[in-house]
């Protein structure tokens, strides 16, 4: 199974039927250049015996086509690659956060199983020229069957535009209501949920001042985190102050969203909601570091169920998401529909969070 949903140039069905041209050969580049082969061989190889207009005529049309050598074709002779490609999108350093980490060894590991390897790409910054321009060589040059992104931004160009090109693509984290297309595979938590419920968890503990540290919130994730939590506040009729709602990423960030909060206010809420349980760990920490006990004097709340969760002083109170069903799932759905074909529309996958009720959260005495 070719890894694209079209071989020749025709309306794809998808993104308003634009014509991709997704099998475009060196041949034809000439053609439309009105040169050789030869020139257009130069010209890709960087041979510097190419009259300057010739290379731009010819850079213009490989540009416009998306064509890129095919180097998999070349070294497999005509086999189909058993290779997916993970893309993991991270402006900070992934390595500080476990849950990252299970995400990107479960999605090789499951992959292994199923017969494929995986070519994994660290991306600092996806909106760059020279990294979209990576990543669509990638898939044009076929070297991958499918990718999956991670820690993409709810609506990303590079994504959208492969989407559209007719690739396989797998993505953790992203909520585009009105899109169906069949290559497109998504899978979510139900962070929304999780984040009402740990409102309500609080609040039945009688807290009524609450904050938020959430992560970025040009993430789904984030965004329905932050949706979740003011959809309860407002509920229950709780004030939500400007300075409660903070932002960080990892541990750090969340060490630093506390930090400022208490050296910067005397008025402070008793208990945090945090968007993950490595923001959730930064925060304790700053909290013992300015003397304040949790969760005597705060409580704080995260969300994953870290295995480094159950083991922490204080035990964190959290919601955990399977991992394995999440991890196991988006892979076996990618390498599926490359091995039997995209199914008549998208795939959209969400998956439960469940309380899980530990140490760092505590009543409230009226």
């Amino acid at each position: 199974m070719n890894p694209r949903i079209n071989a020749r140039p025709q309306k794809t069905g998808m993104a308003d039927g634009i014509l991709r041209n997704l099998d475009i050969k060196s041949k034809e580049i000439a053609e439309i250049a009105g040169v050789s082969r030869s020139t257009v061989s130069r010209v890709i190889n960087n041979y510097p015996n190419v009259p300057a207009k010739t290379r731009e005529k010819v850079m213009r049309v490989i540009e416009q086509y998306n064509y890129f050598p095919n180097i998999s074709a070349q070294i497999l002779a005509g086999k189909k690659t058993k290779t997916l490609g993970l893309f993991f999108i991270d402006q900070s350093h992934f390595s500080e956060d476990s849950s990252a980490n299970l995400l990107i060894t479960g999605i090789i590991e499951n992959a292994s199983i199923l017969g494929y390897n995986v070519l994994a790409y660290i991306i600092r910054d996806l909106s760059t020229a020279d990294n979209m321009k990576n990543v669509k060589e990638v898939f044009y040059q076929e070297r991958i069957a499918g990718g999956i992104f991670i820690g993409a931004e709810n609506h990303e160009p590079i994504v959208e535009e492969l989407i559209a090109g007719g690739f396989i693509v797998g993505i953790l984290d992203q909520v585009l209501p009105g899109r169906s297309e069949p290559n497109r595979i998504v899978y979510n938590l139900d962070n929304e949920g999780a984040a009402m419920q740990a409102v309500d968890y609080l609040v039945r503990l009688n807290h009524t001042k609450i904050g938020i540290i959430n992560s970025t919130m040009s993430r789904a994730s984030a965004s329905f985190k932050f949706k979740g939590f003011m959809n309860r506040m407002q509920h229950h009729g709780l004030e939500v102050k400007k300075h409660w709602i903070m932002h960080g990423q990892y541990e750090s960030g969340g060490y630093e969203a506390m930090d400022n909060l208490i050296r910067n206010s005397t008025d402070l809420p008793t208990a945090i909601f945090a968007a993950n349980d490595s923001i959730a760990f930064g925060a304790i920490r700053a909290a013992n570091d300015h003397q304040l006990k949790v969760p005597d004097d705060i409580s704080i709340i995260g969300i994953n169920d870290q295995k480094l969760s159950a083991y922490y002083k204080p035990a964190l109170t959290t919601f955990r998401s399977n991992f394995k069903e999440f991890i196991s799932g988006i892979t076996t759905s990618v390498i599926e529909a490359v091995e039997n074909g995209v199914a008549n529309e998208s795939i959209k996958v969400t998956l439960d969070l469940e309380l899980v009720e530990r140490e760092s959260c505590k009543r409230v005495e009226e």
